[in-house]
């Protein structure tokens, strides 16, 4: 069975950091794409950033600079650090693993930024 589970949402004020983890089971890690995606309310999910099996990094533009996002093959992970958090970061962040057309996601976790 495939689970993605995501941890490390939570509260933050502008100008914070949240590190984001996503642990995964049931799929052969290493040759997956992992991504975060996040979707806001009343808004679709849209791509946060992706690492890909090969190491190469994508971001979305909202995002460069702030976030990075990093892999542990060996523990089966990966993590988004976001720094310099802004109120347009609130959303429901989903971990996925997508290899060719096999995609799997995770159940999300909240980040609100607000004073």
């Amino acid at each position: 069975q495939v689970q993605l589970v995501e941890s490390g949402g939570g509260l933050v004020q502008p100008g914070g950091s949240l590190r984001l983890s996503c642990a995964a089971s049931g799929i052969t890690f290493n040759i997956y794409d992992m991504g975060w995606y996040r979707q806001a309310p009343g808004k679709r999910r849209e791509l946060v950033a992706v690492l890909t099996s090969r190491g190469t990094t994508n971001y979305a533009d909202s995002v460069k600079g702030r976030f990075t996002i990093s892999r542990d093959n060996a523990q089966r992970t990966v993590s988004l650090q976001m720094n310099s958090l802004k109120p347009e970061d609130t959303a429901n962040y989903y971990c996925n693993a997508a290899y060719y057309h096999i995609n799997w996601w995770g159940q999300g976790t909240q980040v609100s930024v607000s004073s």
